[in-house]
């Protein structure tokens, strides 16, 4: 006889209860019999809503994605909106990318918002996430929902939730609406659609979504200079492929090579081991196809079109992939350079980052006079210091994890208006006699040289996730107190919202919500942030050093002792 605990035979009871259909009660019925290992990893927890929504495997459990933890997620929702708008007649829109089973359980979820009396706007097919952030907010939709896992391994699908400003969900929607679902049973699902309040939309909203998209990413770069830059581009098997070549096309790029090989929407992610333009394993085939063709730069995205990885040329003619927080201090300094120009920086703009990503963001708004705004990580929370400040401009900003945001007629990191900027900013300084990475290095002549790196340490199932805990508990009950021969002169909790200078005992409050992070800033100027991963199970380290640059022809030895520093830092942590 199998012992399986009370609390998790609770759990198991209520899905062998007519609630579920016949498939699901035989297939728990069969784990119970012949797998308790993977019966306890499927219904030992409740999935829960993370830095970018709700991720989990697919299949059947409480600890799973599948039609009952989406339709129970999806009928909370509903509760919530009617509550929220009473007498509004309200509106949802839903996209989904390319993973397996994205299509059948958005249609799920769109039945369900139209079975609570619903107006649902589907994407006929796939679509990249920032265009249903935009799509919600020109549709005049209350909530949008995206199925997708991103860069997660191709046996995960998601689900991220949309408020009405186009932004993730924040605080106090998002732990309201975490109640209300919590306290629903299963049984009140409802899963009969009303299929008049399901409208399909598509070419109409990609239209008017690629004009905005190209009215806020190109800045009167000559026709001449764009027919002069070579492009490769890659979709990784995703969503891109049916927006970003279009939105170039329109925008007068026309040099356009697309990894064919690539160009396939696939949930398997054939030719990569990872789909995430971070990894720089995932843009080989471009980079390759670069070589080829001697392009200037090469673009590859995520499944579902928010992240963005840029590789380009540097002083010895060698493709190398930017990190997220190079291509963010790219973008947001040639953004806050045509702002200047066009005399629109009047002491009421910002940019936005976050407190994991480059301290260098900070240096670079106050070269140009404008405010940074550091939030947690995540893009919501970007996207909630726009709703936040309505009096303030938003320029740009975006973190360390390869997402940029162009403006605010996008709530998310933005894929698509980010390749056409970058591709901007490559086409401008060509024609100038430059290169996007000669204008990268003069900015860290100007500002200072700022070298990051993450560290990622997996830790897989409930012993990982324990694992992963104690890791953190550890770090603040004994904090480190030298790191690398140097003093930690000030360390930050943003789980209890204390920053302390551990040598003279002295505390300040952070005021920015609470989240599992800390964050240790040594008197050299290194910086090392924590944090558990919100969406893959993983511990993430942030590693920040820096040094000054006198000039261009210094920076591969001073870049060489940064990235020493950087190693003799993971060795003395013991993060190999």
């Amino acid at each position: 006889m199998i012992h399986i605990e009370p609390e998790l035979l609770d759990r198991v009871n209520t899905w062998l209860t007519p609630a579920f259909d016949n498939d699901t009660q035989a297939y728990i019925k069969n784990l119970i019999a012949t797998n308790p290992k993977e019966l306890k990893e499927s219904f030992y927890k409740n999935l829960e809503f993370g830095t970018g929504g709700m991720r989990g495997v697919m299949g059947i459990g409480t600890n799973r994605i599948n039609k009952y933890t989406l339709g129970k997620n999806t009928q909370g929702i509903s509760n919530y909106l009617h509550q929220s708008f009473p007498n509004e007649t309200i509106k949802v829109a839903i996209a989904f990318d390319c993973r397996h089973n994205s299509k059948s359980l958005a249609k799920i979820v769109a039945n369900v918002f139209s079975a609570n009396n619903i107006q649902v706007f589907l994407f006929e097919d796939l679509r990249p996430t920032p265009e249903l952030s935009f799509a919600l907010k020109h549709l005049g939709c209350q909530c949008g929902i995206v199925l997708t896992a991103s860069h997660n391994p191709p046996e995960y699908n998601g689900y991220k939730v949309y408020w009405q400003d186009g932004g993730q969900l924040v605080p106090p929607q998002d732990s309201e609406i975490i109640n209300e679902i919590n306290n629903l049973n299963y049984s009140e699902i409802k899963f009969e659609a009303n299929k008049s309040l399901i409208q399909y939309i598509g070419k109409d909203v990609d239209d008017v979504f690629i004009k905005a998209s190209i009215k806020n990413g190109s800045f009167n770069t000559p026709q001449q200079a764009k027919d002069n830059l070579n492009i490769v581009f890659t979709s990784l098997h995703g969503t891109s492929i049916t927006i970003i070549p279009e939105t170039l096309k329109q925008a007068g790029y026309n040099n356009v090579n697309i990894v064919e090989e690539q160009a396939e929407p696939n949930g398997d992610f054939p030719t990569v081991a990872s789909p995430n333009p971070e990894e720089p394993a995932a843009l080989k085939m471009a980079l390759d196809l670069a070589n080829t063709v001697q392009g200037d730069i090469v673009i590859g995205t995520d499944p579902d079109s928010d992240r963005i990885g840029i590789a380009v040329r540097d002083f010895n003619g060698n493709m190398i992939l930017l990190n997220g927080n190079q291509a963010m201090l790219m973008m947001t300094d040639f953004l806050l350079k045509q702002w200047q120009s066009q005399g629109k920086i009047k002491g009421n703009q910002f940019i936005g980052t976050t407190i994991v990503s480059t301290p260098m963001m900070n240096v670079l708004a106050k070269a140009y006079n404008v405010e940074c705004k550091i939030g947690l990580t995540g893009f919501k929370w970007i996207a909630k210091m726009i709703k936040d400040f309505p009096q303030l401009d938003f320029v740009g900003g975006g973190e360390e994890s390869f997402g940029f945001m162009v403006g605010d007629f996008v709530r998310d990191k933005d894929a698509v208006t980010a390749s056409l900027l970058a591709c901007e900013i490559a086409a401008q300084a060509k024609a100038n006699g430059s290169s996007l990475y000669n204008e990268l290095i003069k900015l860290y002549v100007s500002h200072g040289l700022y070298k990051e790196r993450l560290i990622s340490l997996t830790k897989k199932g409930i012993e990982g996730a324990q694992e992963i805990k104690q890791m953190m508990i550890d770090f603040r009950k004994e904090p480190l107190t030298i790191i690398n021969n140097s003093k930690v002169i000030k360390i930050e909790d943003y789980q209890s919202s204390i920053s302390k200078n551990p040598i003279s005992g002295t505390e300040e409050a952070i005021f920015i919500p609470k989240s599992n992070v800390l964050i240790y800033y040594t008197e050299d100027g290194s910086q090392i942030a924590l944090r558990p991963s919100g969406t893959e199970p993983k511990i993430k380290f942030y590693i920040s050093v820096n040094t000054t640059l006198d000039n261009v022809t210094d920076f591969e030895t001073t870049e060489q002792k940064l990235e020493s520093l950087i190693n003799t830092i993971i060795k003395d942590m013991q993060l190999e």
